[in-house]
């Protein structure tokens, strides 16, 4: 194929910080056949208190940055985003535009439509706000929340509406959008995502440059330190386990703007905890535990449980989002209410019983090995690509 009849795919994320959407993102950048496509991707500055995944990573992906595309909602930012959209769409021409996260899903497909170039219109929900949750049972709270979610379902179904493919990461995040008046069935394509974790490091090893003791159990929490994650609720846990298995440690690998009250939290068992901070060498957490817990009241299909598997670690998690379709209950690991008894008892079950923990382990890595890899996301998103290939090329004036 001729590079100037490529497919042109312009990939729209509002920022590449430490999590699913940026591994997604990132998996596409390097695998993309770059023969058949001509991908670029747009995205604005990480915050100061996120990990940059491109950074921690060391990926070496070019990027086009563009001013006001970060996490922040500002409306003279984001207008200025948006003409710089408008600007980057009408100077590439391209075929696809496939926005990810709510800010970039939003600004990229007004720029996409005020540009007048013909585009195919796809965006990704890695997840979605439908679920508010009422953390201090304040009314005024609740009320915003509200507001805050009829908002979204609102914007979200007028963008439906200006979408040629919608795309979920999981079959539960599609039936709840599709629920909320989303959308049609006809629009939706569930891709999971796809996952590459580097090789996993001896156990000791592993545990000796966390400062871990050599024969003590571990449990870890991957992910970003924020309401929706309840690392308030991790910490419940740890404390119900440590009456049960005291000699017990608990690796936090991520950070974010709860870090201060999670540090509060476990003030009174701080030798039994290690806050690690973002890590480039995640591997180096799974090779040193024994166990991955996750509190959310909220997800979307949790690369950390993903990840996990592949390092051949059995789970206890919350039955939430499309957890289920990533952690098989009683084979791959567990799946609780948010109860924090519920949740350590499930945990101190993993660590006392050694065999039961080594098979759910081994049950998880093959699963997900099978189920979650990278070319397999990328397999799946050139399908979708292609699918949408105009016949000839669009002239570059019009919108559909």
């Amino acid at each position: 194929m001729k590079p100037d009849d490529r497919i042109r795919v312009m990939e729209i994320i509002a920022r590449m910080n430490v999590g699913g959407p940026a591994t997604q993102v990132t998996g596409l950048c390097e695998r993309l056949n770059p023969e058949e496509f001509d991908h670029r991707l747009y995205t604005g500055y990480v915050d100061g208190g996120e990990g940059d995944h491109l950074q921690l990573r060391d990926e070496r992906i070019p990027v086009h940055r563009v001013a006001g595309l970060g996490r922040s909602i500002k409306p003279a930012d984001d207008y200025r985003a948006l003409l710089s959209l408008v600007d980057a769409v009408r100077e590439f021409q391209p075929h696809i535009i496939h926005t990810h996260s709510t800010k970039a899903g939003t600004l990229g497909r007004v720029a996409a439509r005020l540009s007048g170039v013909g585009a195919a219109r796809i965006h990704m929900f890695h997840g979605h706000l439908l679920h508010g949750h009422l953390h201090h049972g304040h009314l005024h709270h609740g009320h915003l929340s509200r507001l805050r979610r009829s908002l979204y379902v609102r914007t979200e179904r007028h963008l439906a509406s200006v979408s040629d493919r919608l795309v979920a990461v999981g079959a539960r995040i599609r039936d709840d959008l599709l629920a909320a008046g989303v959308g049609r069935p006809e629009q939706y394509v569930v891709i999971p995502p796809g996952v590459r974790l580097g090789p996993v490091p001896d156990g000791a090893a592993a545990r000796e440059s966390l400062g871990v003791p050599a024969g003590v159990p571990v449990v870890a929490y991957v992910g970003r330190l924020k309401k929706s994650k309840r690392p308030d609720r991790f910490a419940e846990v740890a404390k119900a386990v440590l009456e049960h298995v005291p000699d017990c440690r608990f690796l936090v690998c991520g950070s974010g703007e709860l870090k201060e009250e999670l540090e509060r939290a476990v003030m009174p068992v701080w030798d039994s905890f290690r806050l690690l901070g973002w890590r480039r060498d995640v591997e180096t957490v799974y090779a040193a535990a024994d166990v991955v817990v996750l509190t959310s009241d909220d997800e979307g299909t949790p690369l950390s449980l993903v990840e996990a598997g592949m390092a051949g670690l059995p789970v206890v998690a919350t039955r939430v989002g499309s957890v289920p379709e990533v952690v098989i209950d009683r084979r791959t690991g567990f799946l609780t209410t948010p109860e924090v008894t519920e949740l350590a008892g499930h945990t101190v079950r993993l660590l006392t019983d050694p065999g039961l923990a080594r098979r759910m382990g081994e049950s998880a890595r093959a699963w997900t090995d099978r189920a979650f890899p990278v070319d397999r996301l990328v397999a799946d998103t050139e399908a979708l690509y292609r699918s949408l290939r105009p016949a000839r090329p669009r002239p570059g004036v019009g919108s559909r």
